[in-house]
């Protein structure tokens, strides 16, 4: 898995605090901005992450360049609807050899991932033979209508990869551009690290946490699932370990 911010609003946390002060001010964001030093921006900031007033944060954003995730992440994290997603298409990419995500439960069992290496590489025979059947039937169709060879195999190619992909695995690797406003952001990380979520959006969420610390630390010196600000919501469904997911966070946010 690769995560990397690729931008993000400048000075996020000034952004936040002023556009707080403004709501109980009776000057402009001009004159708040020169009698506010980033200091003072970074301490208000988290006071505001800690009081129900959080609709400031949804002016800064944050976007994320991830790769190496499977279409099982990535299903997951659409769900997310106040974002921005582009995805790495499958009706346009012919996939000549396509990556996919091993489960660390199975790559630790041996005859558990030669099954699974083997389904996926039937899976890409499949695919590359699905392929040229439909290639030879759709080019035929495109040249009894008058189109030239390369107008032929340009538009017989778009529809046979855009069939043939039904038939990859939902472990199949995808590239994605996520944007989250840092409201949504919070919530996200509030939900996707708690330790019963799914292992690998978990660890997209650790990376995209990683990622926006050293930006906005103030702004997410909060962020984490619930139990590193309270008590467990799971109720009998509890991991059992907020003391450790505790240490293991207030470390981070101390980094």
């Amino acid at each position: 898995m690769k995560v990397e911010l690729i931008a993000h609003s400048p000075n996020p946390e000034m952004v936040v605090a002023q556009s707080a002060k403004l709501c109980y001010s009776p000057v402009g964001v001009e004159e708040i901005a020169q009698g506010m030093t980033q200091e003072q921006a970074e301490n208000f900031v988290e006071m505001l992450t800690g009081l129900s007033h959080v609709s400031p944060i949804e002016h800064v954003s944050f976007t994320f360049a991830v790769e190496g995730v499977s279409r099982v992440l990535t299903h997951q994290l659409v769900r997310h609807r106040l974002a921005s997603y582009s995805q790495q298409s499958q009706r346009y990419v012919r996939l000549d050899q396509f990556e996919y995500i091993v489960p660390p439960a199975i790559d630790e069992i041996p005859e558990a991932r030669e099954k699974f290496i083997a389904a996926m590489e039937a899976d890409q025979r499949a695919y590359d033979e699905l392929v040229e059947l439909l290639l030879k039937k759709h080019e035929e169709k495109y040249l009894a209508q008058g189109l030239t060879a390369k107008q032929a195999h340009a538009k017989a190619e778009k529809e046979s990869i855009e069939d043939a992909r039904y038939v990859f695995p939902n472990a199949c690797e995808t590239k994605i551009v996520v944007t989250m406003n840092a409201r949504n952001l919070l919530h996200f990380f509030n939900l996707r690290l708690c330790l019963r979520a799914q292992w690998e959006i978990r660890q997209l969420a650790l990376e995209m946490l990683k990622a926006v610390l050293p930006v906005a630390p103030s702004l997410f010196s909060k962020a984490g699932p619930p139990c590193v600000r309270g008590g467990c919501p799971e109720g009998k469904m509890t991991c059992g370990k907020i003391q450790e997911v505790r240490e293991f966070y207030g470390g981070l946010h101390e980094k």
